[in-house]
């Protein structure tokens, strides 16, 4: 299993402190879960039906017009690449890692390219696969930009996979708005904005005819009942999503103004997180970890990505561990 973040109980026995005592940081999940809806005794008693008024809520909330639940966008991410004969496949990296991983898994040659690489090699692809925004490094790539890559792609039956996991904050700035467009498949993640990341939810938006195909590949009932009837009260709880953008992004505007107090200004973030590059990123990931707060680490380019904390306690936390640190490595 790849290297993710969320694993508090790896840190819990690594640094013995306990559970209740961290601030989890390490995930780009919104620390506020939306409220939990009543489920009916009928979803945990039947088997899931389509068109329960849960794909409606999607189709609204999307603004697009075909749309397929999934068990949480990892399922797609691992079941798309089988959908292909063997090719060739860029991935726009640093990224989220199970995007290349799936695709390697299922037999393609995978190149992961920066996106200076982009217009080298865009001709020589046969599926491009773009995060957006970027997570960990918080990259929001224009919608032209995109659109245009897709059809270069599409011209030779090519696909351009976007995945939108953070998009739900910033709704404008993603592609559903363009409707359909031939070879190109959007991931949207349920679980990062509404705080739900448990219930295994997310959705594929693109053509009909692929949709159907991969449902087929991941099988009926795939989304369990009670989950299905939890998103559609979420997708259609417009006050509450009103205040989630503005509570998220108030919280990372003032995350952004931490990190720069203590010299660790980001390089890059959304609404859900920031995105710091530091050259002594493991010794303060360490550093933070004995002091009970859990960040991501990224190795491979020396970076750390600080989620949103959740209470003023935990900013104090933070706060107090960030200035610990800067006196100890001023």
């Amino acid at each position: 299993m790849l290297e993710h973040g969320g694993r508090l109980r790896q840190a819990v026995l690594e640094y013995g402190i306990a559970e209740d005592d961290w601030v989890d940081l390490s995930t780009g999940i919104a620390p506020w879960a939306f409220p939990l809806p009543e489920i009916t005794a009928r979803a945990w008693a039947r088997l899931p039906e389509n068109e329960d008024g849960l794909e409606d809520a999607a189709r609204s909330y999307y603004g697009f017009a075909h749309v397929l639940p999934v068990p949480g966008s990892q399922a797609a991410i691992q079941t798309l690449p089988r959908l292909r004969r063997s090719g060739r496949v860029g991935v726009l990296s640093p990224c989220y890692a199970e995007h290349a991983e799936g695709w390697r898994q299922a037999g393609h040659v995978v190149r992961e390219i920066s996106e200076d690489e982009v217009e080298h090699f865009i001709d020589s692809l046969d599926v491009l696969v773009v995060v957006n925004p970027n997570n960990p490094t918080g990259r929001l790539l224009s919608a032209d930009c995109l659109l245009a890559w897709n059809a270069r792609l599409n011209s030779r039956g090519g696909w351009l996979v976007v995945d939108e996991a953070f998009m739900d904050n910033t709704p404008r700035a993603g592609l559903a708005r363009y409707g359909v467009q031939p070879g190109l498949i959007v991931l949207r993640s349920f679980g990062k904005f509404f705080g739900l990341a448990g219930v295994r939810l997310g959705f594929v938006l693109g053509e009909p005819r692929l949709l159907r195909l991969l449902a087929d590949l991941i099988g009926p009932w795939a989304v369990s009942g009670p989950t299905r009837q939890l998103g559609q009260a979420c997708l259609l709880d417009q006050p509450s999503q009103q205040a989630q953008i503005a509570r998220c992004a108030a919280a990372s505007e003032r995350l952004a103004q931490c990190l720069r107090r203590h010299d660790l200004a980001p390089q890059g973030g959304c609404a859900l997180f920031q995105s710091v590059a530091y050259e002594g990123a493991e010794r303060l990931q360490d550093f933070l970890a004995r002091r009970g707060i859990l960040v991501r680490l990224f190795k491979q380019d020396s970076r750390l990505r600080f989620g949103l904390p959740a209470r003023e306690g935990d900013w104090a936390q933070l706060e107090s561990a960030l200035g610990e640190y800067r006196k100890e490595h001023a």
